[in-house]
Order: C-alpha cells, then structure tokens, then sequence
C-alpha cells in the first residue's frame, strides 16, 4: 500500500508541475507577444521621426536665366518701348513748337519796332514769360509721366517673365532659377564690362541649365497669339 500511495502522490506532482510549466509557457508568449508589439511600435515611430532617404526626396535643380536678353528680345516689350518711343517723339514735337512759338515772341521784343516800356512791348514779354511757364510745367509734366509710363512697362514684362518662369520650374520640377548673364566673358572689352564679367555670381553652368531660349519662346509665342501677329518671326 505504501508504494502506491507513493506512486500516486509522485504522479500529482508530475501533474502539477506539468500544469505549471504550461502556464509559464502561455505567460512568457503573453509577453513575447508584447515585447514584439512594443519594439514594432518604436521602430515605426522611429521611422517616421526619421528624414525621408534621398532618394524620395525632390532632387534639387537651378536653373538660369538671362533677363536682359529676354527683355531685349520679347517681342511685347519692344511694341510697348515703341509705342512709348513714338509718344516721347510727339511730345518733343509739341515742346518745339511751344519753343518757335517763344523764339517769335523774343524776336519782336528785340527786333526794335515795340518801345521798350510801351503797353505793347509790356504785353509782349508777359506773353513771352507765360509761354516759358508752360513750357517748363509740359516738359515737367511729360517727363514725370514717360518716367510712370517706363516704369509701368518693365512692372508688365517683368510679371509676365515670372509668371512663364514660376510656370516653367513647377513643370520641370526646377527648385530655383536664378538670373545671370549668358554673355561670355572672353567678349568683353572695355574694362569696366571685364570687372563686371569676373564679379558675376554663376562661375560655371551647364548648357541645359540656361532657361533663356525656351521661356523666351514661350513668351513670343503666347505673345503673338494675343496680338494676332504671325507665328513666324524668329525668337532671338
């Protein structure tokens, strides 16, 4: 009898120990299970803290574009500086005349025939020194609005030079345009274009990377769509 309740008491153990080991198997896959949730939760959170890699990232591309060429070659600008040119022109018309209309004036005045001091001659120089005022106020006046005038011209071209330029990157994914000069410095001569050659900001460029000719193009293009002029014409 001895032995068996020996025996059975040796099989409740085995039995409560089997019992045991189980739970501390169901416990420890419990925690690896948490455990892998925890260091997954960091390392995605870890991620997104982390900077893009380059490769996902914008690449960065500059390019250049000679201003002065467009503005010198866009034919908008060149129509508008005529159309100015030709009201400068009528207006020094109009100031020469006023001037022959004075120079008449001064010749009666010394020609000896007007008594110096006589109502007539008094009448004369009175004439003669208002049409000076009004000169000097038409050339004042003409001056202040040609000056407006120029300055409204270059405000135009240059917004509609951004505005082909901003559309022209976010095309092409350019990230900066910068203006520079295309002019070669071994042409220049003078001294004063050799110092100013040598100072300039872009030391070395890539062909693609000068933006002038196709902006410019574009320009011309919607240009003379709007003026209804034919799309012929060369755009340099």
């Amino acid at each position: 009898m001895l032995p068996r309740r020996n025996t059975r008491a040796a099989e409740q153990v085995e039995q409560r120990s089997a019992i045991a080991v189980k739970k501390l198997i169901v416990c420890l896959a419990a925690a690896a299970v948490v455990v892998g949730t925890l260091i997954t939760a960091r390392e995605g959170a870890g991620q997104d803290n982390k900077p893009q890699s380059q490769s996902a990232k914008t690449p960065h591309q500059i390019g250049l574009i000679d201003m002065a060429h467009v503005f010198k070659e866009y034919e908008k600008f060149k129509a508008l500086s005529d159309s100015l040119r030709a009201e400068v022109e009528s207006s020094d018309a109009e100031a020469k005349a006023m001037v022959e209309v004075m120079q008449q004036l001064q010749a009666e005045l010394t020609s000896g025939t007007l008594t110096e001091g006589s109502p007539e001659y008094s009448a004369k120089e009175q004439q003669l020194l208002q049409k000076q005022a009004e000169l000097e106020s038409f050339r004042k006046m003409k001056q202040r609005d040609f000056l407006r005038a120029e300055a409204d011209i270059y405000k135009t071209v240059y917004l509609e030079v951004q505005d082909a330029v901003t559309k022209y990157a976010e095309y092409y994914n350019y990230t900066l345009i910068m203006r520079f000069n295309r002019a070669k410095v071994e042409d220049a001569e003078n001294p004063q274009e050799i110092i100013q050659s040598m100072n300039r900001p872009v030391v070395f460029h890539r062909s693609k990377d000068d933006l002038t000719d196709p902006i410019l193009g574009f320009l011309n293009s919607n240009y003379r769509k709007t003026a209804g002029a034919p799309a012929g014409g060369s755009t340099n």
